[in-house]
């Protein structure tokens, strides 16, 4: 919990990892892959404060006792989400698996959800895989890489049949979060495999689901922007927002969150540190005293109040995971709620259920 000037914002991580990108789990033949991969995480690493870098050798494998120092004991994280991507192309055991994230969590389990993950391409053997991690995990999210290579397949779309089938099957599971990576690319992933326009299609007819979109589609903010407003189960996560942004680009930080305020508001917005890329102790205290830069033009922009910070900072992603919420960091009304189930149905799925 993170307290300033008699306010207790209750922080929930809605994005971060528990990777093993060690040249011991490189996969034989993908080495520059695997390497690539792991070097393009890093220097984005530099775009926070320098006092927060790390030698890539430790920001390869971050140990436990780092990670719960970084996270809760200093990072100010009351409940982290573990969002996993396999990478199994290049990483033999897997990049930030749900197992490996598991095994974490059963130690501490007050502190963590873990989500697991479907990969369409992978068929029928997908389908039992993805079965099983939600019967060992109870998740009520999965995440989604939709530029991740497997095989000869460079990316899928949410919009494909197949992934469609497993999107089924994940709202018959009890999957309600749907978290997309749709954001900046990492080498050498295909950017345009990150091409927000899948969402829409899938949100549209998957309005059971909630579709947290992952770095908000940057660079395509305007693109995501409308289409989350007409989405109402489409939800802005402010990982690599935040992270990338914040500290190295004031200017462009502002205009995004601005953008985002206008359009798609303060209770569809979740805070996410990507976490091992950024810790979180700096992007949580950024969050809570950031402003729009004075001497630059911001009126058309909706302003951020410390309710609006409470909601991003936590109490969204709380209520999407039914995750208990201490009183004194509730706010006085019920303006925390996402936006209502209701205004997801089709008009005509409405008139049925009211005949």
């Amino acid at each position: 919990m993170y307290e300033k000037n008699g306010e207790k914002y209750f922080v929930v991580d809605s994005h971060m990892h528990y990777w093993d990108a060690s040249p011991e789990n490189w996969v034989q033949g993908a080495e520059q892959y695997a390497k690539g991969w792991i070097e393009c995480f890093h220097a984005y690493q530099s775009l926070g404060p320098e006092e927060t870098h790390q030698p890539l050798e430790e920001f390869q494998k971050v140990s436990e006792d780092q990670l719960m120092r970084e996270v809760f004991e200093e990072g100010h994280v009351d409940v982290a989400i573990f969002q996993s991507t396999y990478l199994r192309e290049w990483y033999k055991d897997g990049f930030n698996t749900s197992e490996r994230n598991g095994e974490l969590a059963k130690k501490h389990p007050e502190k963590f959800r873990v989500n697991t993950r479907f990969d369409p391409r992978d068929g029928d053997a997908g389908m039992r895989e993805f079965e099983a991690n939600v019967e060992k995990y109870q998740p009520l999210g999965a995440k989604l890489y939709t530029a991740e290579w497997n095989g000869d397949s460079r990316g899928f779309k949410l919009s494909d049949p197949e992934c469609y089938r497993f999107l089924e099957r994940a709202q018959e599971l009890g999957i309600r979060n749907i978290h997309v990576h749709k954001g900046p690319t990492i080498w050498p992933l295909d950017k345009d495999a990150f091409d927000v326009s899948d969402v829409d299609h899938a949100a549209t007819d998957f309005q059971g689901l909630n579709f947290i979109v992952e770095h908000v589609g940057l660079p395509r903010i305007e693109d995501f922007c409308f289409m989350a407003t007409q989405e109402p189960n489409v939800y802005a996560g402010l990982s690599v927002v935040l992270g990338g942004l914040m500290h190295a680009r004031p200017r462009f930080f502002a205009k995004v969150m601005g953008e985002l305020l206008f359009w798609v508001g303060e209770d569809k917005m979740t805070f996410g540190s990507d976490y091992n890329i950024w810790t979180p102790k700096w992007q949580v205290e950024g969050l809570v005293d950031w402003d729009y830069p004075e001497g630059h033009d911001y009126d058309d922009y909706p302003r951020l109040g410390v309710d609006g910070k409470k909601k991003i900072l936590g109490l969204n992603a709380a209520r999407l995971y039914d995750i208990p919420v201490p009183d004194e960091c509730r706010l006085s009304s019920d303006t925390s709620a996402p936006a209502s189930p209701d205004d997801a149905e089709l008009v005509e799925d409405r008139a049925v259920a009211q005949a």
